[in-house]
């Protein structure tokens, strides 16, 4: 069956959709999802690993054994670390956020999921995200799996994305709107 959505037209894509295959495959989907996830966690919090996925003047052997290395240190599984490198080896680490994004769409897909990506001014607690969650399943009629970003710029309220479907409730909108307003 199958699951792509037209995720393999782009090049992150493509390496996302191979580790796809392989990981269903070898009946590892939640291993290589729960190591992508801290791949995700140490990429937002960390700015040398940032800095050592995006730079072009690592070559490709010292990007190598730096990944390795991460790989180790974060207990990642052998497929993604596998993976790692080979996308240091084919200078792709620069990919990696967008790869991760498209595995995650890949993998529900897979699931009959639905992937929302919820902007918060503060994180949502467990109860917020359990309601939210029920109220989006309510809405688009299938299980939905949130991916959570807090944005203090928002100042409040949320910015949902479903597919290609916004829902902002942000109070920095609702003010942006107001200001509108009174211009005429």
């Amino acid at each position: 069956m199958e699951h792509s959505g037209g995720i393999q037209a782009s090049l992150s894509g493509r390496y996302a959709f191979a580790l796809f295959e392989l990981a269903r495959d070898g009946k590892a989907l939640d291993s290589v999802g729960a190591s992508l996830s801290v791949l995700k966690d140490t990429l937002a919090q960390s700015d040398d690993f940032k800095a050592l996925t995006s730079s072009p003047v690592i070559g490709r052997d010292d990007a190598a054994k730096a990944v390795a290395a991460v790989a180790k240190s974060l207990k990642l599984d052998q497929l993604t670390t596998n993976f790692l490198g080979v996308l240091a080896n084919n200078r792709r680490l620069f990919e990696l956020p967008a790869m991760i994004r498209a595995f995650e769409t890949l993998v529900s897909n897979h699931k009959g999921e639905t992937r929302a990506e919820v902007t918060s001014a503060h994180p949502l607690s467990a109860d917020q995200l359990t309601t939210l969650t029920q109220q989006l399943r309510t809405r688009v009629g299938r299980e939905v799996a949130i991916d959570t970003k807090v944005d203090p710029d928002i100042l409040g309220g949320l910015v949902v994305q479903i597919g290609s479907q916004m829902i902002d409730s942000s109070i920095r909108t609702r003010l942006n709107r107001l200001a509108q307003a009174m211009r005429g």
